[in-house]
């Protein structure tokens, strides 16, 4: 049980600004660490629900509502994962070999199609946001567990770019099959959950999801040959987005249906 305990903690203290007791990141307590990471996905769904049912509540401008909407996942998570989207945007646009782009990727300036990413990023969640309402917005709430769930499975189960690492590290010490067990057991509840609020909703979602997935796989093979901790974090940063995109979409055709 302890063991687990401090997994939980390095999950929350590596992924998160959240407060987490600092513990030993021994072997021991590295190895289920993927198991508690979506349950930062969690807290953050719990947060944007809750902020939508307040922001409703006290008839919040709709700018404000999805300004904060935005801003709630990069707070919780310190802005790790779009991090990595912007380093990867600046690999991609090298148009560079394939070492050059792993040293691009390492490098800590950010270049301009990272800056150029980000503002387009933000601008396409804010549009995105702006249509998520009533029950598209409980569904989008578990679009960060379904991003992290993903992405955990992918650190124990795809080829890494390099040894070194962060994802190598965690991949060498990672119960992979509990780990996918585990994570594989969030996915269908959130995929249960999503049904009974809406099953059209839920069909976008985790088609969306698993599309972003398998692009996410295709794209780390052909010009990394491999993932790490940036291509982890690019893609849950763009599933965080194709996921309420697809569910956006799904609530204009059922509009446009019904």
């Amino acid at each position: 049980m302890k063991r687990l305990w401090n997994s939980f903690q390095i999950a929350f203290s590596m992924y998160s600004r959240l407060p987490a007791v600092q513990c030993d990141w021994s072997e021991e307590n590295m190895k289920y660490v993927m198991c508690f990471f979506p349950w930062i996905g969690a807290v953050i769904g719990a947060l944007c629900f809750g902020w939508d049912c307040l922001s409703a509540y006290l008839n919040a401008p709709d700018a404000l509502r999805n300004v904060v909407l935005m801003l709630i996942p990069a707070a919780v998570s310190g802005g790790i994962h779009l991090d990595g989207l912007l380093d990867v945007a600046d690999a991609m646009s090298s148009w560079r070999p394939r070492e050059k782009r792993l040293e691009i990727l390492k490098d800590s300036n950010s270049g301009a199609f990272a800056v150029i990413t980000c503002v387009v990023y933000f601008f396409l969640l804010y549009a995105v946001l702006d249509t998520v309402r009533g029950e598209m917005t409980a569904v989008y709430a578990f679009a960060f567990v379904i991003s992290r769930s993903l992405s955990a499975i992918s650190v124990v189960s795809f080829p890494k770019a390099s040894g070194n690492g962060t994802v190598a590290g965690f991949a060498r010490k990672a119960q992979d099959q509990v780990i996918r067990v585990c994570c594989g057991i969030y996915l269908i509840l959130c995929a249960g959950i999503m049904a009974w609020i809406r099953p059209v909703y839920a069909a976008a979602a985790l088609a969306a999801a698993l599309l972003t997935f398998f692009w996410y796989y295709r794209m780390a093979m052909k010009n990394f040959g491999g993932i790490n901790g940036d291509l982890a974090g690019c893609f849950v940063s763009v599933c965080e987005l194709m996921v309420p995109a697809a569910v956006a979409a799904a609530g204009l055709l059922v509009n446009i249906i019904g």
